[in-house]
Parts: C-alpha cells; structure tokens; sequence
C-alpha cells in the first residue's frame, strides 16, 4: 500500500474507532478517500477494530459498493432490477461492451469508465435507469447513453486531458 493510502487508512481508523460498528464507517471514509479500499488495508484494519483479517475481508467483499481496485475516471451504475431489464437494461449493457469492451465490474481499457450493476434505484418509472457519478438518469437509451459518456467525454478535454482525467475533483477518479 502507497505511503499515502496507508496515511489515509490509518487517519479513518484512528478517527472512527470507537463508533459502534465501526468497520462499515471507516470503510465508507477510506472509499470516499481514495475511492476503493486497497486490499493491503485489510490488515491494518483487523488489527485497528481488533477483528480477524477474514471478518474485513468479509464485510468487504459482501457488500456490493466497496471496491478493491481504483475505479476509471467516471462510474456508471446500471439497474438491473426488473422494471428496468423490461425496459432495455440489457441493451444498454451490450451497447457499453460494444463500445467499450467492458462488462459488469469492468473498466475501460483507456481507465475513463467503471461499470458497475445496481439493483433498484427507486426510478422505475423512468426506465432504464443509471447513475453515472452519483447524478440520476432515467429513460435511458443508446443515444442518451452515449450523450452522457461524450458530455463526460467532453469535460475531460476541456480540463486539457486525454481520457486519462477531467479535472472535476472526484474522489478516486479525476484529477
């Protein structure tokens, strides 16, 4: 673990041990932080909430939202619930790998796009829905899927990028 990431596991650990159940707090703090948690951190973790090493693990890998390796530049959340599969999930998913030859729980090869399966976002009204950056869309097809990923796209030329960042301070991604 970089010198920095460990600053920033041990900062979480010191800061939020002693809440009750502490191990989800620290673990949402160090994502925000460097947006996964690095899985050397689980060591230092188990020995900070005087856990075993297979209870973080644990926790880590059940819960769907914790990553172990640093997202791209931008994540995509796609629903996979049934209203939205009814209303062209399932497309949206395929249109992705085509474009970007990625599947669920996969980045791009140029590091600009995470995608990652949700299932529900409360939207099914408007299906299909996504999150891309934590923002909401709902009615989504390949046209306005693509609309999105340009406009972020976009964003990272204007920063003076190369797909590589977009300069709008996300956590973990941009730079």
């Amino acid at each position: 673990m970089a010198p920095a990431q460990r600053e920033i596991v041990d900062r979480a650990i010191a800061r939020l041990r002693d809440l009750p159940g502490a191990l989800l707090p620290i673990l949402h703090e160090i994502q925000d932080q460097l947006g996964f948690v690095p899985p050397a951190a689980t060591e230092s973790l188990a020995k900070g909430l005087n856990l075993s090493q297979a209870e973080v693990h644990g926790v880590i890998t059940f819960y769907h939202d914790f990553r172990t390796a640093p997202p791209g530049n931008h994540v995509l959340k796609l629903c996979r619930a049934e209203a939205c599969q009814a209303m062209g999930s399932e497309r949206l998913e395929a249109h992705l790998r085509e474009r970007f030859g990625i599947g669920m729980n996969e980045t791009s090869a140029d590091g600009r796009v995470t995608l990652e399966p949700v299932y529900c976002l409360g939207n099914c009204a408007l299906s299909p829905s996504m999150l891309l950056d934590g923002e909401l869309h709902g009615r989504v097809s390949e046209r306005r899927l693509d609309t999105l990923l340009d406009g972020v796209g976009a964003k990272t030329q204007a920063a003076g990028g190369d797909g590589g960042g977009c300069g709008c301070g996300k956590q973990g991604g941009c730079s």
